[in-house]
């Protein structure tokens, strides 16, 4: 049984230095459009690349999309100047593997295999691979294989500790992708 709070759509993972800078700036443009944003990753990929994953609240994500992002977003970023340096902006959608940054998002892919990060250790470990059983208040609910038992296992992540989530690659993740993000099993 799922329950979420209100706030299942704020995200928790929460980007850090100039990430943060194109996070702040972004957010609220992608809001004015009717997206949602997922991600900022910076690189140093051919010559600096800044790479904003966005998407509709529905999951969708067109091409004509990515276009009108990018042509709201650049006078933005190049008036605030966020980033020493020339880059090269990329808009895109979450994918197959896509990252796991909401409540709604790990409610939406329950029964779905994922890798989950924290920030700190819990029993001596920071990761985790497992199927998203639920979420319930304030955590994820995963199975995962844990040596020494006979038995996957069913254990409660706090979303404040995770830093970093995302779905893994299978065959039901790839079919739910390319059908659009519905989620039948």
């Amino acid at each position: 049984m799922t329950r979420l709070a209100a706030d299942e759509d704020r995200r928790f993972v929460r980007e850090t230095g100039p990430e943060r800078a194109v996070a702040d700036l972004a957010e609220p443009v992608l809001n004015d459009l009717g997206f949602r944003l997922v991600r900022v990753k910076i690189s140093g990929r051919d010559g600096g690349t800044v790479q904003i994953m966005a998407e509709r609240q529905d999951g969708q994500m067109s091409v004509e999309d990515c276009a009108t992002i990018s042509r709201r977003l650049s006078p933005v970023l190049d008036a605030y100047d966020p980033m020493p340096g020339t880059y090269r902006l990329e808009i895109s959608s979450p994918g197959i593997d896509r990252p796991l940054v909401r409540r709604s998002d790990f409610a939406k892919w329950v029964g779905y295999n994922a890798k989950v990060e924290l920030t700190e250790a819990v029993d001596g470990r920071k990761r985790f691979k497992g199927r998203i059983e639920d979420v319930i208040d304030e955590e994820v609910q995963l199975k995962i294989e844990l040596d020494g038992t006979p038995e996957p296992v069913i254990i409660g992540l706090p979303f404040s500790l995770i830093g970093e989530a995302k779905l893994t690659m299978d065959a039901d993740v790839l079919r739910s992708d390319l059908s659009g993000g519905e989620t039948a099993h």
